[in-house]
């Protein structure tokens, strides 16, 4: 890479990571900035998702006070979490990319529907029994969430945000900081078998780890201050970003 080319690497880590940290998504940043410097796409995919771990990680501490009371919740959920991740990572390691982008794109367009009515079926669904904790199709969910980021990442957060806030009984700045952790769980599980077994750009991954680690700070600070509404309105403009950007290429 050239200096210019590492400069817009970085910049791209600091702005995805701070995304994550919000809502998700930021792979489709940090995702065409790899495939612009010249990284072929596999490469470029496991690189971020490598790299993206470190702001993961910040973006998780900067939602500690969120956090609070969720620890059995995420426990019964980290499972499905690191297994789908793993499923999904050894597709994406035998099965060609260009496949899933429009499968991507209509999971991503459900996940903001699943955002927008979710004040609505919460209410509906306050007197449905296993609230706390979501129930098996929470768990499912999460399985089913772990496998796509595992394979792409892009949209998973979305994804987790708009399953949590239908099966469970809580804030958004909440699920959102549990979906920070699951998140994580997902992209690290991924991280290890793409470093073991997948072409992996080191350059590119450290560039977008230092990137990131920044940006996830920093939007954990700004996210945590967001109004429910406002966060909602955010999510859904970056799902139509995503969606946009998934079917253009």
């Amino acid at each position: 890479m050239t200096p210019l080319e590492m400069v817009a690497v970085l910049a791209a880590g600091v702005a995805a990571g701070g995304i994550n940290a919000i809502v998700g998504n930021g792979s489709l940043i940090t995702f065409p900035t790899l495939l612009a410097v010249g990284l072929p796409p596999i490469t470029a995919n496991v690189s971020n998702n490598i790299g993206l771990v470190p702001g993961g990680i910040t973006g998780v501490m900067g939602y500690r006070p969120e956090l609070k009371g969720q620890r059995e919740r995420l426990l019964r959920l980290a499972p499905a979490s690191v297994v789908g991740s793993l499923a999904g990572g050894l597709l994406l390691l035998t099965l060609p990319e260009s496949s899933f982008n429009v499968i991507v794109s209509v999971l991503i367009a459900m996940s903001c529907a699943l955002v927008l009515i979710q004040p609505r079926l919460s209410s509906l669904l306050a007197a449905r029994p296993g609230r706390e904790h979501g129930g098996p199709w929470l768990w499912l969910g999460a399985l089913a969430a772990g496998a796509y980021g595992g394979y792409f990442g892009a949209g998973q957060g979305i994804l987790v945000i708009g399953l949590m806030g239908i099966m469970l009984d809580e804030k958004l700045q909440r699920i959102n900081a549990a979906k920070n952790v699951l998140v994580l769980l997902v992209n690290f599980t991924a991280a290890v078998l793409y470093a073991l077994v997948a072409d992996v750009d080191w350059q590119a991954v450290l560039l977008v780890a230092l990137g990131s680690t920044v940006g996830g700070f920093l939007g954990a600070r700004l996210g945590r201050r967001l109004p429910a509404a406002f966060l909602r309105g955010l999510i859904v403009c970056i799902g139509v970003v995503a969606i946009v950007k998934l079917l253009a290429t």
